[in-house]
């Protein structure tokens, strides 16, 4: 008699877990750029530095290639050295905006239909600099078109941080000696 249930449940849990997954979070204290080009947003950052969890784990040498779908997504091409392995890792993904393509508030994916948020809070107007909240205060990154990051730029990305409730704290600061 209980089995018939089961499956209407699982059913029902599977599309909740769908739900959530497809929609987008920002940390309460952040606001994602207006006036958002994409089109200059497009290209190789060095990630500079980040705020460290599992999939990232132990890299040096972080790049991410973002370039245009023919669906109109954003094809997400990250590489990173992975130091305990002694070799290069590479993920792909796609990023779709949650709201208007000029607001720089976009949900990643790397594993179907999960996503998770990545929203630009923070960024220059020549596009070098990014400052990238993730949907937590456990994700953070600060990226850049070169290897290194203008004292200024990291101060100014670092309090911003702090004001949206960033431990800067326990950033890895990331390497880059190594080209691929």
């Amino acid at each position: 008699m209980k089995s018939k249930y089961i499956a209407p449940v699982l059913l029902g849990a599977g599309i909740a877990l769908l739900f959530y997954s497809c929609k987008s979070k920002i940390p309460e204290n952040a606001v994602p750029v207006n006036n958002f080009e994409s089109a200059k947003y497009l290209g190789r950052w060095y990630e500079i530095a980040r705020l460290d969890y599992k999939w990232e784990r132990d890299l040096d040498n972080v790049t991410a290639e973002y370039s245009l779908n023919p669906d109109g997504t954003i094809k997400v091409d990250n590489k990173g050295y992975n130091v305990k392995k002694d070799k290069w890792e590479e993920s792909i993904g796609k990023a779709k905006f949650v709201k208007k393509d000029d607001i720089g508030m976009l949900k990643v994916s790397f594993f179907g239909p999960f996503y998770s948020g990545y929203n630009v809070v923070a960024l220059d107007q020549d596009y070098k600099y990014a400052l990238v909240a993730g949907e937590s205060l456990e994700y953070m990154w600060i990226l850049s078109r070169e290897t290194q990051i203008p004292e200024s730029v990291k101060a100014e990305f670092l309090k911003k941080a702090e004001e949206i409730g960033y431990k800067t704290s326990e950033l890895v600061w990331v390497k880059h000696d190594k080209a691929h």
